[in-house]
């Protein structure tokens, strides 16, 4: 992998982890163009998905420092239930992740039109999104684990989790400013689980760790994580307004882009 490779991806993926247009879609779609084998985006995706969580805990940094400093007064309270949403939240993605990940990983490997199947999918939920009125609710247990559910499905490539997460979120009801901050602080936990597994997995099988150098590592790392504050901080801003139609027809003309070249 080239050190304009990592460039490319690094900034690829901080910006679609966030972005409501699927981060393992357009991972997979750009790998396929840049003709990275996947050796190289196995270890390229162990750090990149690092410095996109570290970009989370950058933007909400006070929240989960006083989620911290709550959870161990071990009392009850607004802080320990919203973490218990948050541990509710994980389950489906847990049991999805650990049961059926590789399977789902293997169906979509150089399937570039099942990716663009899934872009339209997700593009589908955020157009959803447009006809729903202004709501108040707040995220309950039940909503928590819907959620939780959708962030699951988010394991298919091309289906974006920011996106399903949100979506779903004020499709619940959930007041918008509400529905983000949940949506980017229920992913920590999962991106770091599953950056530790492909860690242990890239460990365990030698003859798969291909020397990439170390400037495209570094690269990938840098970039991806200034991307994800960009775009962490942009997509708050974009779901106060409700702008989430954009990124709708993105997702559909990219889909459409990827039939049409691909078909032709």
């Amino acid at each position: 992998m080239s050190v304009i490779d990592a460039l490319i991806l690094g900034i690829v993926q901080g910006l679609t982890e966030f972005l409501p247009v699927s981060s393992s879609g357009h991972i997979e779609l750009g790998a396929h163009l840049l003709s990275v084998n996947s050796s190289d985006n196995l270890l390229f995706s162990i750090i990149v998905h690092g410095a996109t969580a570290l970009s989370t805990l950058v933007i909400f940094r006070k929240d989960v420092a006083l989620l911290a400093q709550d959870l161990f007064k071990f009392e009850w309270n607004e802080s320990t239930r919203f973490i218990a949403k948050i541990a509710l939240s994980m389950i489906p993605v847990a049991f999805v992740g650990i049961l059926l990940e590789d399977r789902i990983e293997a169906l979509f490997t150089g399937k570039v039109l099942l990716v663009a199947g899934m872009l339209c999918i997700t593009g589908v939920l955020l157009l959803l999104t447009y006809f729903i009125g202004q709501k108040e609710k707040e995220i309950s247990f039940g909503r928590s684990f819907l959620i939780g559910l959708s962030q699951a499905a988010a394991i298919f490539p091309g289906i974006s989790r920011s996106g399903a997460t949100i979506a779903t979120a004020l499709l619940l009801g959930v007041k918008k400013t509400e529905a983000a901050r949940f949506s980017f602080l229920m992913v920590l936990p999962p991106i770091l689980g599953a950056s530790l597994l492909k860690a242990i997995d890239y460990f365990k099988t030698p003859e798969m760790n291909t020397d990439i150098p170390a400037m495209s590592l570094i690269i990938g790392f840098i970039s991806a994580f200034i991307a994800g504050v960009v775009a962490c901080q942009w997509m708050i801003s974009i779901v106060k307004r409700g702008k989430l139609i954009y990124f709708a027809i993105y997702c559909f003309a990219v889909s459409a882009l990827v039939f049409t070249i691909t078909l032709l």
